[in-house]
């Protein structure tokens, strides 16, 4: 549709608000894309200034779309409202974006599509609609958004910037955590209450005859100015009761009181509008011809939809549409459950399977009066469907009510423990663990409940890492040896892994002796399974030492790569692990390839239970490469996705970050009252851990006593994943402090966990740190080897280190210029990264050298933003527009905009003068 006619007058008391809208659609018309978040309380008039937008267009093409609620947990549903208009231009689209996004709408059938394709895809189609008229888009009741459609959405908003687009959302204000919310960070405009004076002219305007001053004055009070329930709380009250005052003030909330005065209303009308309104409100998307057809099958005569119109309850045009999302709910709720039943039966008939065979299982299930096997099936095959879509949440929901109709009793658990699972992994553990308890009551087979018993652990180390899960979880795989080996030695993993992050905290067990009983569970299925490698792997390591474990380990971590790379989900699943046997390893490569594909993986798959994790991991990657804005995103994904699901909180990459930084003179109680945090649910590990980022921090400070007094208790214990990163900070505090005997001590161990590693990080970090005990052309050489094997690998941050230690001791030697050459090299990259503890060092010793080191210069590559800077290199690199809007997830002509930037600032004409301009900077 296009907005057309004069833009309309602004409701009462909403000029500011109005204003907003009109900055919006004259931003959209001159290219300058706009988003504006509309939020409020129910009935607030938000719907109102909706309209005002859509009326106030005039000359753009206007998309509308809005939540249901009754559709929250079907993936996309919302997104296919909004782009149906449009998309009749997805041939226009790159192949990837769009046969991704024809599957996420179900137009065609394939793999699980990429979350981000999709919402690039969305991005690119709006952006096309939009070069041949500014489109307007609007989303109304966006609270009712299924996830998947809010998340895509908010990815959009994000990254529009150049095209001539405004996207506009109204959502209700909730008391859910801003991480629940995906709109939360985009800018919003608080639509609240009339003013006092607005309230009273509205209330005068619709109420017949005398008014009450003081009863008007209640009113107004007590509806806090909320337009509709100034016009909803009178209507039905009489002259008298007007006159005569309010009445009691009703406790209930707000919006119910509103619900109340559509029950009413509803209830007055003719018993056929009243069903009218009922399948309207079941039947969520407001599509005109099937209700039609409903109606029909209903017998329902042709004059209910007038009645319901002129009670000004509903429209009846293109789509059926409610006149507020709280008359759709008083409608449901105002009939009867047999009346329910009629209704989604009817609209099971009506619907064309060969069209949405979803949503006509969804309206069975609903019309199901007793339980139904075939049905249950039905709605495990639309769960089914529901994840290759990337819809977990709506898989859970297909799944709980599936095993609510299943008639046997064993059939029934085995549902209602795979709907807990499929719940527990789309972030709602709560509801996951009330799903159990419920099923529990029910009679069980010992498999049944071993695999229930299995997931209750599993729930319980997600959201309090450390030993409280390991009983729990050996007791699972004791008891599932008896008939599901491969179960079995996954809880043993699942154990082994809730004793590494227990800890020096482990009261009962430790991880060796963990280890040592995994060691004797019953082999697994030959050829071994991926968890099979990995168990053996961790158990020879804890048991026999890191020599004879890292031959497994390599070997279990290198076919967890092959897996990445035929896009298998295990990766997901056990990243935890594999993520810390190869940082014992020294193992960049595994690092990278595994966090790349468990990150893609969640955000395909919707598994908020565990993308903070992945994200947490994936930042470390980054932080070590040197790249710390990007971690730094990350990291504040992963902290609201966790505020999310209630699990425990992943504050290691965050503490991290500000370690390697260096420049927050809080740092160190920062990182003191972390470890706190995570050791008040039994996460010992997080003390190693605490001593390890002190040690960064202390060394980077070049405060070496307080480095080596941090590092030493860190090796008591040797928590996987912490102890090798801790030794060779422990060498560096050590040889700077003094302290040679604790630092070759050090070294000796770290011998053996890098010969173990054997990768050019591992060995890299070896030669330097022997170098750093080492005098005369044996350390030269140890520097150069290090330098040499650095360049090699990702870790870009040891290698900053390494020119800084190599050029300390070059001008301890007084070889001046080769130190100069080795300590700008150091400072320029530590700088570079946000290092600026040890960027600082490297500063000071080059000022030693009598070198003066001017801050950096804003030259023109400076000037470039870190967005900027990037889309430069990659169309330096030869990519065309669509390709580089396809890799950071923009629009081809956001890319154009920048690049246009990118032209100024460094003064170049072509593509083709990028790359020089570039190496100028």
């Amino acid at each position: 549709m296009s907005g057309s006619g004069t833009p309309r007058r602004a409701p009462r008391g909403r000029h500011g608000e109005c204003g907003a809208l009109d900055h919006m659609v004259a931003g959209a018309r001159e290219g300058r894309s706009q988003v504006l978040v509309l939020r409020g309380e129910a009935g607030v008039g938000k719907s109102a200034l909706v309209e005002y937008l859509v009326e106030s267009a005039t000359g753009c093409q206007v998309l509308r779309a809005a939540g249901v609620e009754s559709e929250m947990e079907l993936a996309f549903a919302g997104l296919h409202q909004l782009c149906m208009p449009v998309m009749g231009r997805l041939d226009r689209l790159p192949e990837p974006q769009r046969n991704a996004l024809a599957v996420a709408f179900g137009l065609s059938v394939g793999h699980a599509p990429d979350r981000f394709m999709v919402g690039l895809a969305v991005l690119s189609l709006l952006a096309e609609a939009a070069e041949e008229q500014p489109l307007v888009c609007v989303i109304d009741d966006a609270q009712w958004l299924d996830r998947v459609s809010a998340q895509t959405l908010a990815f959009v908003a994000r990254r529009l910037l150049a095209e001539r687009v405004a996207l506009g959302f109204a959502v209700r204000t909730s008391n859910r955590a801003p991480g629940d919310d995906p709109l939360s960070a985009l800018p919003e405009l608080v639509v609240r209450g009339l003013r006092d004076d607005d309230a009273r002219a509205l209330l005068d305007s619709v109420v017949p005859g005398r008014l009450d001053e003081r009863v008007r004055d209640r009113i107004v009070a007590e509806t806090r100015g909320n337009p509709l329930a100034l016009l909803e709380l009178t209507r039905g009250l009489t002259a008298d009761e007007l006159a005569g005052g309010f009445g009691r003030p009703d406790a209930r909330p707000l919006a119910n009181q509103i619900e109340q005065s559509f029950l009413r209303r509803i209830g007055s009308l003719p018993d056929d509008a009243q069903r009218l309104l009922l399948a309207a409100a079941a039947e969520p998307v407001g599509d005109a011809p099937l209700l039609r057809r409903v109606a029909e099958r209903l017998d329902i005569g042709a004059d209910a939809a007038g009645a319901a119109e002129a009670a000004g309850l509903i429209e009846f045009g293109a789509r059926v549409r409610f006149r507020h999302p709280l008359v759709r709910s008083a409608a449901y709720r105002a009939a009867g459950p047999g009346e329910r039943r009629d209704v989604h039966r009817a609209l099971a008939e009506a619907t064309d399977p060969g069209f949405d065979l979803d949503r006509q299982a969804w309206h069975r299930a609903y019309a199901a009066v007793e339980p139904d096997e075939a049905l249950a099936v039905d709605l495990e095959s639309s769960a089914d469907r529901a994840q290759a879509r990337g819809g977990i949440a709506a898989a859970a929901a297909f799944l709980r009510r599936a095993a609510e109709l299943t008639p046997d009793p064993v059939r029934r658990g085995t549902r209602a423990t795979a709907a807990a699972q499929a719940t527990f992994e789309s972030g709602a553990p709560d509801t996951a663990l009330a799903l159990l308890a419920g099923t529990e009551t029910g009679p069980l087979d010992e498999a049944q409940q071993t695999r229930m018993a299995r997931l209750r652990a599993q729930i319980v180390l997600a959201r309090r890492r450390g030993g409280e899960a390991l009983p729990l979880l050996l007791d699972a795989a004791g008891r599932l040896e008896r008939f599901d080996v491969g179960q079995a030695r996954e809880a043993y993993l699942e154990a082994m892994g809730s004793a590494v992050y227990a800890g020096c905290l482990g009261v009962s067990l430790g991880v060796r002796e963990v280890a040592e009983i995994a060691r004797a569970a019953p082999q697994g299925p030959r050829p071994p399974q991926l968890t099979d490698v990995l168990l053996d792997g961790l158990a020879a390591w804890f048991t026999e030492g890191c020599v004879v474990g890292a031959a497994l380990l390599h070997s279990a971590l290198a076919e967890f790569r092959r897996a990445a790379e035929r896009n298998e989900d295990d990766i997901m699943r056990w990243l935890w692990l594999t993520w810390l046997a190869a940082g014992d390893l020294w193992d960049d490569e595994t690092w990278y390839v595994l966090s790349r594909h468990a990150v893609r993986s969640a955000r395909e798959a919707g598994a908020l239970n565990f993308l903070p994790l992945a994200l947490s991991y994936r930042a470390a990657v980054h932080i070590h490469a040197g790249e710390f804005d990007m971690a730094g995103t990350l990291i504040g994904e992963a902290t609201t996705l966790t505020e999310v699901t209630g699990n425990a909180p992943l504050g290691y990459s965050m503490l991290l970050l500000l370690a390697w930084r260096g420049e927050d003179p809080q740092a160190a109680e920062l990182i003191e009252a972390g470890v706190l945090q995570a050791t008040s649910w039994g996460e010992g590990r997080a003390i190693g851990g605490g001593h390890y980022l002190l040690a960064v921090l202390y060394n980077g400070l070049g405060r070496y006593e307080d480095a080596l007094a941090s590092a030493e208790p860190a090796m008591e214990y040797e928590d996987l994943g912490v102890a090798g990163f801790t030794v060779f900070e422990l060498v560096e505090a050590g040889a700077r402090s003094g302290a040679h005997e604790a630092a070759s001590a050090a070294l000796r161990r770290l011998e053996e966990l890098a010969e173990a590693g054997g990768s050019d990080w591992a060995l890299g970090v070896l030669a330097r740190s022997r170098a750093l005990l080492c005098e005369g052309p044996a350390a030269d050489l140890l520097y150069r080897e290090a330098i040499e094997r650095l360049e090699r690998c990702r870790i870009a941050i040891h290698l900053a280190r390494t020119h800084l230690v190599y050029g300390e001791w070059l001008r301890s030697v007084n070889r001046i210029p080769d130190a100069r050459e080795h300590l700008r090299t150091a400072y320029e990259m530590l700088q570079g990264f946000g290092a600026a503890a040890f960027a600082e060092r490297a500063r000071r010793e080059l000022l030693a050298t009598g070198e003066s080191v001017r801050q950096r210069a804003v030259d023109a590559r400076d000037a470039l933003t870190a967005q900027e800077a990037q889309i430069a290199r990659l169309a330096a690199d030869g990519m065309t527009n669509p390709e580089i809007g396809a890799e950071l997830f923009i629009s081809a002509r956001t890319v154009e905009w920048h690049l246009r930037k990118v032209f100024a600032k460094l003064d170049v004409s072509s593509r083709k003068k990028l790359r020089g301009a570039l190496a100028r900077g």
